[in-house]
Parts: structure tokens; C-alpha cells; sequence
């Protein structure tokens, strides 16, 4: 892609939801084809920036002393609750955020998969969390899917089937890689599965993505302009 805009001079840097998403997505895309994901988000106040982290903060401790929350950041309470609406709403009944996710999907891996999502903030400071359901053009079965995951670059896989055995936002707060847990096949659907996605939005989402786009540009030469 970069290659066929390298006089354009402009590189999109996804949204953070999205950055995740397609890391997970596009080893099994390779591998299979995705035809359709259904994806929910459920995405840190970081997101929505310091005032995020700081509203949150507030309504937590005023809680906790009987004090009325007050919404500034975000449309409603979000201490002890779950909004499902991250930016503007369009027309179509999507929020912009959705939307986001549904058009970079598409654009990143490819124009032909069907997507879906419904993007909800939640009261966790640091990270994205999303649970997506793919069906594929070709079968693939769960324990293809961990295969293909652990040897991808930039993934780790956190899958057992035991209490605890995957992982959550807090313990991927530092992180660089984007984590997948609860790997399983979707018993509704032929070649179907179900994964569980998460990485810390303030490092792949945001800085380390924009430091690979940066070292993957150096390295094909297209960062500084030839010499003529």
C-alpha cells in the first residue's frame, strides 16, 4: 500500500481499535480468507484522552463518597458503567468510531470482507479489549487458528482452557504485542471462530504503530526522497 502511494507523501495511521484488530486478523485472513466479523469493542477511557482517564478518576472517588457523578467527557456516567457510544453518530445509526473500524478493516486487509461492529467505552484506564467473530471462506478449526497466531509476528497467545487462563486490559498495560485469548470455533456457523483481543491502545494503537510505519518507510526508501 505504502508502495503504491509514495509520492502522495501521506501515511494512515489507523485507529486504535482498528491497529489491534487487523494484527490478530490478517495471519488468519492469509490462511483462510475472512468472508465476515462481527467485532465488539470495549475500549479504555485513554481513548478518549487525559480528560478520559481524569473524568473516570473523579466520578470513581465521588462515588465512593456519596458525591453525584457529574458527564463532562462522556455522554453519560461512565464510573461503574459501560457506554455503547464512542464519537459522533452518522446517519446510518453507526457511531464514527464503528465506522472507523468497519473502512480500515476493509481498506487494511481486504475491500471484501463484511464487517460489523458496535464500539463501547468502559471504565478501564488503559487498554482495548475486543471479542470478534469470524467466518472464513475455507475451514479452519480452532487449533489451526492457535498455530498460525503464536508463530505471527507481534502476537502472543494467552489461551487456556482453565479459570484464568487468558488474558485482560490491565495485564497487557505496558505491552507492545496484541494478545488473543479464547480461541474457539463458533458452533452456529460453518468455518466460523470466535477470539478474544486485546493490547494496550496507548502503545501498539498509538506510539508503537507509528514508530513501525516510520522504520518500515526508512526501510523501503520512501521516508526521504531520492537523490536525482
Amino acid at each position: 500500500y505504502m508502495a503504491r502511494n509514495e509520492r502522495m507523501n501521506i501515511i494512515a495511521n489507523p485507529n486504535c481499535s482498528t491497529a489491534q484488530l487487523v494484527v490478530a486478523l490478517k495471519p488468519l485472513h492469509d490462511a483462510a480468507i475472512i468472508k465476515r466479523a462481527v467485532v465488539s469493542t470495549y475500549q479504555s477511557v485513554s481513548g478518549a484522552g487525559k480528560a478520559g482517564g481524569d473524568e473516570l478518576w473523579h466520578q470513581t472517588r465521588g462515588i465512593i463518597v456519596s458525591d453525584t457523578p457529574e458527564a463532562v467527557t462522556f455522554t453519560k456516567q461512565i464510573a461503574f458503567n459501560v457506554i455503547p457510544h464512542i464519537d459522533v453518530f452518522m446517519e446510518d445509526g453507526y457511531t464514527k468510531e464503528e465506522w472507523k473500524v468497519l473502512a480500515e478493516t476493509k481498506k487494511i486487509l481486504d475491500p471484501k470482507i463484511k464487517v460489523t461492529c458496535t464500539a463501547v467505552r468502559v471504565p478501564v484506564f488503559v487498554g482495548h479489549a475486543e471479542s470478534v467473530n469470524l467466518e472464513f471462506e475455507n475451514e479452519i478449526s480452532a487449533d489451526e487458528a492457535r498455530k498460525i497466531l503464536r508463530e505471527a509476528p507481534g502476537i502472543m497467545v494467552i489461551d487456556k482452557r482453565e479459570d484464568g487462563g487468558y488474558i485482560t486490559p490491565i495485564e497487557c498495560v505496558g505491552e507492545y504485542a496484541t494478545f488473543v485469548s479464547r480461541i474457539r470455533e463458533d458452533i452456529t456457523v460453518e468455518n466460523g471462530l470466535n477470539l478474544w483481543v486485546v493490547s494496550d491502545n496507548l502503545r501498539k494503537g498509538a506510539a508503537l504503530n507509528s514508530v513501525q510505519i516510520a522504520e518500515t518507510l526508512i526501510e523501503r526508501g520512501l521516508l526521504f526522497p531520492k537523490a536525482t
